[in-house]
């Protein structure tokens, strides 16, 4: 995907979030719901605006930064070799996060039926199974990627890494779409455990594999 292509596309997402909080602004509560516990029960609110704008400016913010960080970057040619995959998951992610400010709206509309997590946990499964998807294209840069000493001090370390790291994402990405099925704290841990287990697995391996390099 173009670069192009991909400033389009959120940029309508983003306006499309903006107009649909405006269009329903008057019958929001003056405090809305904003945060849920893992037992899918409200926790947090915030205040009207906040809860209707907050998530679309940020996601600006966040675009414009994935926009700045391949001009920054001392690697960035590297990051020209990945950079249609790393537009599509601009979109991605951007995508995703509108998506659950959706589902804030609605719920603040008074639409309360709907367990949260059943909703946003597949969302959340297919983007981590496409970030899996992307460790797999990334070359070794300072942004974008599983980034330890280790990956970023050898080419060969960060390949091996991401090539695994693909496979326990996409793991955890299906994992997260199996715990939408169940909801609540089933689903939490469903998510929670393979993404800080791979997260953890994956620097000491990283480690490992630099020391065995350097050893040889």
């Amino acid at each position: 995907m173009t670069t192009r292509t991909t400033t389009i596309i959120v940029l309508i997402l983003i306006t499309a979030a903006t107009i649909a909080g405006l269009v329903f602004w008057n019958q929001f509560p003056e405090q809305m719901a904003s945060h849920w516990n893992a037992n899918d029960q409200v926790d947090g609110y915030m205040s009207k605006f906040w809860g209707v704008f907050m998530m679309p400016l940020f996601s600006l913010g966040l675009f414009l930064l994935f926009l700045v960080i391949p001009n920054i970057d001392p690697l960035k040619a590297n990051i020209a070799k990945f950079r249609g995959v790393f537009n599509l998951f601009i979109a991605f992610i951007v995508g995703f996060m509108l998506y659950v400010h959706a589902l804030t709206l609605i719920w603040n509309l008074g639409y309360t039926s709907f367990a949260l997590s059943k909703a946003m946990l597949p969302a959340m499964g297919l983007l981590f199974f496409f970030i899996g998807y992307l460790l797999r294209q990334a070359k070794r840069n300072w942004f974008i990627g599983i980034r330890t000493p280790w990956t970023l001090s050898s080419d060969t370390v960060w390949e091996k890494t991401h090539q695994l790291g693909s496979v326990l994402f996409m793991l955890s990405g299906v994992l997260a779409v199996i715990g939408g099925f169940f909801g609540g704290m089933i689903a939490f841990w469903f998510i929670m455990v393979p993404i800080f287990g791979s997260a953890i697995f994956l620097t000491v391996y990283s480690y490992v594999l630099y020391q065995r390099e350097v050893r040889s």
